[in-house]
């Protein structure tokens, strides 16, 4: 396997994973920001470092150099490949805006050594191609989410029913799976991994943890549980490889109702936090249906509408979260009047609302493009659907505008 040239994986895993140790040394919130924006800056800086290394090398997968992780425990647990390349930096710069854009009336009950740990493990995930690495880091990625939700003195039953479903049945499929020793595999050690990663994903009737997640967690917590897309990394890494055709099209086919459905929800929310996760929910979906296609261009969709989702949602989200910090918890039942106090707000609001449902001139317009295309020649009944989705997605975001 190809290396690269620095151990580029391992500094942008340890870089937030060390900021922790270091900020959690602040008790003042606005001298830990500054440190994390530091910490957050030279994990982004170290995540970009990667990746043009790795495509200096004009190599389908690589590893870290000097190859630490085998001297320590005698094999490589992480890897870049074509795949995972552009997801790295934009999870490190989905964290470092988070950072940046928390207002000092947040800074007290915003954990910034929480999103530091955190941080490491979405970079660490991000990085490993080993099924039990993934799910090892996908269980782990949980803990800090329920310690936040405890000492917010918040229910963490719902959450916690749903990690915990979702973790054991990828513990016991994948168990399954390797105790099956053969290529092809039974449906019974195939069903525990998708209905795991149907939950990680919120396809439908597994939807309603992100709901309360966005509810009951801070905004800015529950933008970087969510935002990132783990359940369609575990998809790519754990189902995908696994399973045949007819496996794959029960995934996506759910996936598209889901995603249908949580666009239909979009339309008649009265809440903006329950608007944002269902937007969420019914774009996450809608990569699942590009990657269970398992055609080039299927997959070169769902992968642009992933970095598009991913980086307009969270620019949407950041922007919602800095209106609830002015005006409180805004609903959808009248107009509001917010634009005449932050036209800022309001002109970022759009873009970004735009920019999700792939108006024209945005990544999101040639990865919709390509995942429609992808689609329909994989199943021609596919297309329809997703544009219903897509457009019932861009009266939402309208609508919320508007009001």
């Amino acid at each position: 396997m190809n290396e690269l040239h620095l151990p580029w994986i391992e500094i942008a895993i340890l870089l937030p994973l060390l900021g922790a140790a270091w900020v959690s040394r602040f008790r003042d919130p606005l001298v830990a920001l500054g440190h994390t924006l530091v910490v957050s800056t030279l994990a982004l800086l170290a995540s970009a470092a990667e990746v043009h290394d790795f495509y200096s090398l004009h190599a389908f997968q690589a590893q870290d150099a000097w190859h630490l992780m085998t001297r320590l425990i005698g094999r490589e647990l992480f890897a870049i490949d074509e795949l995972s390349a552009p997801l790295l930096p934009m999870t490190a710069l989905i964290y470092l805006l988070t950072a940046l854009a928390t207002l000092r009336t947040k800074l007290p009950r915003f954990s910034f050594p929480m999103m530091l740990v955190s941080e490491s493990l979405a970079l660490a995930l991000f990085s490993a191609i080993d099924p039990q690495v993934i799910i090892a880091l996908l269980c782990v990625g949980c803990v800090p989410v329920l310690i936040e939700l405890r000492s917010r003195g918040q229910s963490t039953r719902c959450y916690a029913l749903a990690m915990g479903m979702s973790s054991l049945l990828m513990v016991v499929g994948w168990s399954f799976l390797e105790s099956e020793h053969s290529r092809t595999h039974s449906l019974w050690a195939l069903l525990p991994l998708l209905v795991a990663v149907s939950i990680r994903s919120g396809v439908f009737p597994f939807h309603w943890w992100q709901a309360d997640l966005f509810e009951k967690a801070s905004f800015g917590t529950a933008l970087l549980v969510s935002t990132p897309l783990a359940g369609a990394y575990a998809a790519l890494r754990l189902v995908v490889p696994v399973s045949p055709d007819w496996v794959l099209r029960i995934l996506g086919v759910m996936a598209l109702l889901t995603a249908v459905y949580a666009s239909g929800l979009c339309m008649i929310q009265k809440d903006v936090r329950r608007l944002f996760a269902c937007l969420l929910t019914s774009h996450a979906t809608m990569v699942l249906v590009g990657l269970e296609v398992v055609t080039t261009i299927g997959l070169t969709g769902a992968l642009c509408v992933w970095i598009s989702v991913g980086l307009s949602l969270s620019g949407l989200g950041l922007t919602l979260r800095a209106l609830e910090a002015r005006h409180g918890r805004l609903t959808l039942t009248h107009y509001q009047g917010v634009y005449e106090h932050a036209p800022g707000l309001a002109i970022a609001f759009l873009v970004t609302g735009l920019a999700c449902v792939g108006f024209p001139g945005t990544i999101g317009f040639i990865g919709n493009e390509m995942l429609i295309d992808g689609a329909v020649e994989a199943y021609p009944h596919v297309g329809p659907l997703l544009v219903i989705a897509m457009t019932f997605n861009g009266i939402a975001i309208l609508r919320a505008y508007f009001l």
